[in-house]
């Protein structure tokens, strides 16, 4: 259970991180330095109220995606991090577990990326961090949470996204995922939290188990893919997967050849006020 230390530790963190180093805009007088609450909510997909609650030492119980988040946001680096899971009262994930640790200078290159649709995933494909732009063109992920976060759950259990498929595309989406899945559980054999994602996938849908059982292998590779977006209308991007040396984290990027409609559509779909966007 976290103690006041822990809220301590958050406010602390926060006031010594600049808007500029967080890629956000400056806007005006500031009363106190650093980040505002609303600033760290808008980057770690936190409630205002929750940050506030943590910080005062009224909620004392927070989750492991709360703390990783936060860590996130915060720009932590990896023994600040460790240590704001010990006064969360959690133990840091050890090197058996999925890692899901953004580096600052990961991270500073993400922010540079304003008007570019970013997400980054883990090696279990479960969404840690999507930029504003990604969420304009893909749905905004805020309110996804436990399995709902993660490509693989929502791909066999909850099949919305707006990506246009054929037949043979979603087999081969599906393929590749269950492929880096299976990759992921022989590299990651303690975590549980990927034991329970498997089982429950195996237990809920047909589908899944059939692809799991045939051994297939292979890993998630570029694509080229059309969204259905509902404000602009179709628009068709290469979607490339970036890894990070040293690191299972795959950071997907959604680009288009310039000069083309699609680019004119992306760029009005990354400028237009993402609240309109959003669905």
């Amino acid at each position: 259970m976290a103690t006041t230390e822990f809220g301590q530790a958050v406010r602390r963190w926060r006031e010594r991180v600049s808007p500029e180093a967080a890629g956000l805009p400056v806007g005006g007088q500031r009363r106190t330095p650093g980040l505002r609450r609303e600033e760290v909510s808008q980057l770690a997909g936190i409630s205002v109220d929750y940050i506030t609650r943590l910080e005062q030492g009224r909620a004392t119980s927070p989750s492991q995606q709360v703390v990783e988040a936060l860590s996130r946001a915060l720009r932590l680096s990896g023994p600040e991090r460790a240590h704001l899971y010990h006064l969360g009262g959690l133990q840091p994930p050890g090197p058996d577990s999925v890692p899901a640790h953004l580096t600052p200078s990961v991270q500073r290159v993400l922010d540079r990326l304003t008007h570019t649709p970013v997400a980054v995933f883990d090696a279990a494909w479960t969404l840690l961090l999507a930029n504003p732009s990604y969420a304009a063109l893909m749905g905004d992920p805020s309110g996804w949470h436990g399995h709902q976060r993660n490509a693989v759950w929502r791909n066999f259990l909850a099949p919305s996204d707006r990506v246009r498929h054929t037949p043979r595309s979603r087999h081969a989406l599906q393929s590749a995922l269950i492929a880096d899945l299976r990759t992921a559980t022989a590299r990651y054999p303690a975590d549980q939290r990927l034991s329970r994602l498997v089982a429950e996938l195996l237990m809920h849908s047909d589908r899944f188990a059939e692809l799991w059982d045939t051994g297939i292998a292979g890993h998630h590779e570029a694509a080229r893919k059309t969204i259905d977006h509902p404000h602009i209308g179709a628009v068709t991007l290469d979607c490339d997967i970036l890894t990070v040396a040293g690191s299972d984290l795959r950071i997907m990027v959604y680009t288009a050849e310039p000069g083309t409609e699609d680019a004119e559509r992306l760029a009005l779909i990354t400028t237009l006020d993402i609240q309109t966007l959003v669905s």
